[in-house]
């Protein structure tokens, strides 16, 4: 189904979506990249900033550990809670300490109260410290968003671990979100004026590229065998169009030699076709005139006394057989040529009425839809369409089967439609096709241009004829006609 679907999409219009798709997944992947850019640079700048905080404040505490009388965890139980807030003012942080276990020891805040599970660092973070013998250790918090904890070892004059730094640390990005909202707000207008003049260049840019294209196929579609101004002239074509261009052209060349040969060769083939037929036709009342006047030199005798009875029934044989050949040669002259229509408003209800007077209308029914139904055709020709029809359909039907004709004539807005329906034989599927052909006829009598006629007459009014049949039930002939 998808496939069917991109049949129908033009080259022009593909060209046209690639080109759009193309600068809308480019702003895109712009898009993406500069707020990947943007994590990236908060992220190092928080990171630098909280490593120059630890650097500062562990200076702090180093400088006054270097200065203190007692030794090991010692030094930070007996750090004074004002030099401890001292610290925090000056380097503007708070910040906890703990003992190597990860029992809070002293804390700069000391006007908030203290939560529990800050009195002790969580039992992993004092494992990885003794474990990996590690000096620090930034841990995100995945509860709170944009806070994260750093831990650091603290270590007196000899190197040796005292305590554990407890230092949390708040990314503010109030002021870079701002900074973000309005870049990202210019770059969407940016891209948007970049998107609204890419469509604009990309339908030209489409239509430059596929104007050959469709020079090509306007001359394509013009191209007829009959024409000898079939070739493509295009100027400066791309090289692709110019080889394509080429072949054709060459291929022209080809066929209008071949288009020759053929309708010569067709125009001999018709011509002794139709010879053959008319030789066939014509030869079957020949022979039984042949017949007819030898008969008749051997038997005349001028003293006969019935010899006008005789010469008359001689005369009258002759004279039919002649009138055969005279509708064989009327008939090929309709089908080689039909006569001008004489077209004429005809009340469609009343003509059908009047070709059907000439049959037994106890089997055939006639009915319509609308009272009146007027269209402008040629009335000779339209009578002569239907009376063969009928005739047809009545020569279907077996000799052990009562026919039943049924004549339907229907009203739309702009055709008439005709249908005659039998039950006869139906027509065999394999020769459905061979229909309306010249020459082709299921009877043992006849020339089979009767239906090929009626085909030629219709498509003459502009209408069409068709047909549906089931074997051993009967086949029902449509015809559409246009009113004007």
């Amino acid at each position: 189904m998808n496939k069917m679907k991109l049949k129908g999409i033009s080259l022009r219009f593909r060209i046209f979506i690639f080109m759009i798709l193309m600068v809308a997944v480019s702003s895109i992947l712009l898009t993406a990249l500069s707020l990947i850019e943007y994590n990236y640079q908060s992220e190092y700048y928080h990171n630098d900033r909280l490593e120059r905080k630890e650097k500062q404040l562990i200076l702090s505490l180093n400088y006054v550990i270097e200065n203190s009388p007692f030794d090991n965890s010692d030094i930070i139980k007996n750090i004074s809670d004002s030099k401890i807030d001292e610290i925090s003012i000056i380097q503007n942080i708070e910040f906890k300490l703990y003992d190597l276990d990860g029992n809070l020891l002293k804390n700069s805040d000391l006007e908030s109260t203290i939560d529990l599970v800050e009195l002790k660092i969580p039992s992993y973070i004092v494992e990885k410290f003794k474990n990996e013998n590690i000096d620090r250790f930034v841990e995100n918090n995945i509860d709170v968003k944009n806070y994260k904890v750093a831990y650091d070892i603290l270590k007196d004059q000899n190197s040796n671990p005292i305590g554990i730094l407890y230092i949390p640390y708040f990314e503010f990005d109030f002021l870079n979100d701002d900074k973000l909202n309005s870049i990202l707000y210019s770059l969407g207008f940016v891209l948007l004026n970049i998107i609204i003049i890419s469509t604009f260049f990309a339908y030209f840019l489409s239509r430059y590229i596929t104007k050959p294209l469709f020079q090509i196929s306007n001359r394509l579609k013009l191209t007829k065998l009959s024409q000898t101004d079939n070739k493509i002239i295009l100027k400066n074509p791309p090289k692709e169009l110019a080889e394509l261009v080429d072949s054709y052209n060459l291929m022209i060349d080809e066929l209008e030699d071949s288009a020759v040969k053929l309708a010569k060769s067709e125009r001999e083939s018709a011509w002794r076709e139709m010879a053959k037929q008319v030789a066939h036709e014509i030869k079957n009342p020949l022979t039984p005139m042949r017949l007819t006047i030898q008969s008749f030199q051997k038997k005349f005798n001028i003293e006969n006394k019935n010899i006008n009875i005789k010469v008359d029934e001689f005369s009258k044989s002759l004279i039919q057989q002649i009138d055969v050949m005279s509708s064989i040669a009327g008939a090929f002259s309709d089908f080689a040529k039909m006569p001008e229509q004489k077209k004429e408003l005809l009340n469609l209800n009343e003509l059908i009425e009047t070709a059907l007077d000439i049959f037994d209308n106890q089997f055939i029914n006639f009915s319509c839809d609308s009272n009146e139904v007027l269209a402008n055709l040629d009335k000779s020709q339209l009578i002569r369409v239907l009376t063969n029809l009928v005739k047809n359909a009545i020569q279907s039907v077996p000799k052990e089967r009562d026919p039943i004709i049924d004549v339907f004539l229907s009203n739309t807005t702009t055709h008439a439609i005709i249908k005659i329906s039998d039950n006869g034989s139906g027509i065999d599927e394999e020769i459905k096709f061979k229909i309306f052909e010249p020459r082709f006829t299921t009877k043992s009598s006849g020339m089979g241009l009767g239906l090929s006629i009626i085909s030629n007459i219709i498509k003459s009014f502009g209408g069409t004829i068709e047909f549906e049949t089931k074997m051993n039930m009967g086949t029902t002939f449509t015809i559409t006609l246009p009113k004007n």
